[in-house]
């Protein structure tokens, strides 16, 4: 662990990621086993998050308890893979806002073009935690947050399931004020930009679409 990268080796995690990279593993499966490693990451991106006390009674007695503080987060999903975390984080913060940056890459330019944008308000005054499967290149994530700072965030985390020491060094050198939480480092991207050993492509595995 640093202060840019955060590696989740709890032995549930890394169960769940091993029966993921497995190529005979079904859509379905594939599916529900990220929605529930979604929640199990999302434990250790929202470890710090603020709180404040208020009174309450319990059977028992009143209480002083401690609750979440602040504005509620914001959950911004990297589409489109990125709903496969989003749906498993949003499970255990239900409260918390939603939003979602489209991007595509050019196959001449290879760089990330935007086709949509749709944040909660007042993004200066939450909690950002942007979802996306896989940190290869580091391009799409690194835009994403581009978007979401000149749309006010001022405090966001990454959570991904893989990424790549390429992809950690370009966000690093982007946005070195932003956390990565994720289930594991991979070796490196192969000539296609995919992560190796990696899982192949997350949107494809969990839709079904390949």
């Amino acid at each position: 662990m640093t202060d840019h990268l955060t590696i989740v080796d709890h032995p549930l995690v890394q169960h769940k990621l091993t029966l993921m990279r497995k190529r005979a593993t079904s859509t379905s499966e594939f599916r529900r086993l990220l929605r529930e490693i979604s929640q199990l990451l999302a434990y250790e991106v929202t470890r710090n998050l603020p709180l404040d006390t208020r009174v309450i009674e319990t059977p028992l007695m009143e209480m002083d308890a401690p609750q979440l503080a602040g504005k509620k987060m914001a959950l911004v999903s990297i589409l489109r893979a990125g709903n496969g975390l989003l749906d498993g984080v949003l499970e255990l913060i239900p409260s918390a806002r939603v939003g979602f940056v489209g991007l595509y890459r050019d196959e001449e330019t290879l760089q990330p073009v935007q086709y949509y944008f749709k944040v909660p308000e007042s993004l200066e005054d939450r909690l950002v935690i942007a979802v996306d499967p896989m940190l290869a290149t580091g391009n799409s994530s690194v835009a994403a947050i581009d978007l979401l700072k000149q749309a006010g965030a001022k405090d966001i985390r990454f959570l991904c399931l893989l990424a790549a020491p390429e992809g950690v060094a370009r966000m690093k050198e982007a946005h070195p004020d932003v956390q990565i939480v994720t289930a594991s480092l991979d070796s490196h991207l192969n000539e296609k930009g995919y992560i190796v050993p990696g899982l192949g492509d997350a949107g494809d595995r969990m839709f079904g679409t390949k």
